[in-house]
């Protein structure tokens, strides 16, 4: 997710602002600025926006394009409607798709000229916003998909060719579906190499970006709400999150609140000893997408062992997608429960080599937890193919009396997989390290889906 801040004449104006406003206000400050506007592209749905707090702490006024029919004190902008900060314009266009009130800001420099867009999850680097995220809307993904399709045509791409693109998110997000690594490109660079502006028709490009849309994440449609209801100060999640607790103490707050023990340490270094029933979701990978993805109720209590010093790091961006209860984490992280005579499980990891090894001798039980455009691309042979983002549909179809040997791209989302598994009283599992990046390096048999479909 990006949010950016703009600044001329002592005036800022701050466009989809992170939920930790801090660093905002201190910048301000510091350059004795103001904060005038907080824009907001849209109503988010894999963040939760710091708009209201912004607000309240700065005095900036907070606005939204047509019809987002705010519930709290926002200022709700006209299709055109110019906005000025310091020397520079801010310009609104209503480009509806994406959700219905979606809006680009467009940035006049001091001379009127058009110098770039604020394009939210209206247009990205390399693709679109998914049509599919409206909440508590009638119009279907059909009718967004069209409303997009004209928004791109009317209002963005008779743009200047040099005007620079500055989107909501890059590669990872969920809310589209070929995003670049890139994190800004010109219009006109976007125009040729963008596959959804190549469409030669609407029903093209609506069946371009409607195509292997996989669904969105569950906690999508709860944030969104969140951000049109309002959350709570991240003041607030950090006053009860910030709680050091002894191993004695967590053990107790585990037991009477039946929080979930989320460790955030790297995979490898989980493997070699962690809490028994806790979960690895590792801080140093894509963690709040994982997060949002796997735990399904936003209030669920969390307590988090973590490396030394990233307690507040980790409470920060699971309140970023509205986990706001986390209750506590452990103090000293794994060494003082070590040190405590508690006990601790493993998970077995082994080296792609070592699993080429066990391959050629044995009729193994391989779970490929990659996504199905990754496994169609090339897997083991007979490998199944069960990806994390289902887990909770399909952990009753494998047998625990069976050893599954676990792999995903690089061993972020195997470790995982592994440890919610562990959790479930599945003891016979077996980490392949590196993932199919690892095993792509052996002589171990692969294929793909077209080959096996011949």
């Amino acid at each position: 997710m990006a949010a950016y801040y703009i600044e001329s004449e002592g005036e800022v104006a701050i466009i989809d602002p992170l939920r930790e406003t801090a660093p905002y206000i201190r910048k301000a400050e510091k350059d004795s600025a103001r904060i005038k506007y907080i824009f907001e592209t849209h109503f988010h749905a894999d963040f939760v926006s710091g708009h209201l707090e912004l607000s309240a702490k700065s005095g900036g006024q907070i606005v939204y394009g047509p019809n987002a029919n705010c519930t709290f004190n926002c200022y709700e902008a006209k299709d055109g409607e110019e906005f000025k900060v310091g020397k520079v314009t801010i310009k609104a266009l209503h480009t509806p798709g994406h959700t219905p009130e979606s809006t680009t800001y467009l940035l006049l420099d001091e001379q009127g000229k058009q110098h770039c867009i604020f394009s939210g999850d209206t247009l990205f680097i390399g693709d679109v916003g998914r049509p599919d995220l409206a909440i508590k809307s009638n119009v279907t993904q059909y009718d967004l998909s069209g409303l997009l399709y004209e928004s791109l045509h009317s209002k963005i791409m008779p743009l200047p060719d040099d005007v620079i693109v500055y989107p909501g998110h890059g590669a990872g997000s969920a809310c589209g579906k070929n995003m670049s690594k890139e994190t800004v490109d010109t219009l006109g660079h976007q125009k040729q190499v963008n596959y959804a502006l190549q469409a030669k028709s609407k029903e093209a490009f609506i069946k371009e970006i409607t195509d292997g849309l996989l669904p969105p994440p569950q906690y999508f449609s709860k944030n969104a709400m969140l951000n049109k209801q309002g959350a709570a100060s991240l003041d607030e999640v950090y006053s009860h999150g910030l709680k050091k607790l002894s191993p004695a103490e967590m053990e107790v707050v585990v037991e009477e609140t039946g929080a979930l023990v989320l460790d955030t340490r790297d995979p490898q270094v989980f493997a070699q000893g962690f809490i028994p029933g806790s979960i690895n979701i590792g801080i140093n990978g894509q963690f709040a997408p994982w997060v949002g993805a796997l735990i399904t109720d936003l209030k669920q209590p969390i307590v988090v062992v973590c490396d030394e010093g990233k307690a507040e790091e980790t409470i920060m961006r699971l309140a970023r997608v509205g986990y706001d209860n986390t209750i506590g984490y452990l103090d000293g992280g794994i060494t003082s429960w070590k040190n405590a005579g508690k006990e601790l499980d493993t998970v077995t990891s082994i080296p792609a080599t070592e699993f080429e090894k066990r391959y050629a001798v044995n009729q193994l039980h391989v779970l490929d937890v990659r996504r199905p455009g990754e496994f169609s691309t090339e897997h083991v042979v007979n490998a199944e193919n069960k990806p994390l983002d289902f887990i909770n549909e399909w952990t009753n179809e494998i047998n625990r009396d069976e050893t599954y040997y676990v792999h995903c791209a690089g061993g972020y989302r195997s470790m995982i997989t592994a440890s919610i598994l562990k959790s479930r009283g599945f003891e016979n599992l077996v980490e392949v390290a590196g993932g199919y990046g690892a095993i792509a390096k052996t002589d171990i048999a692969k294929t793909n889906l077209v080959t096996e479909t011949k």
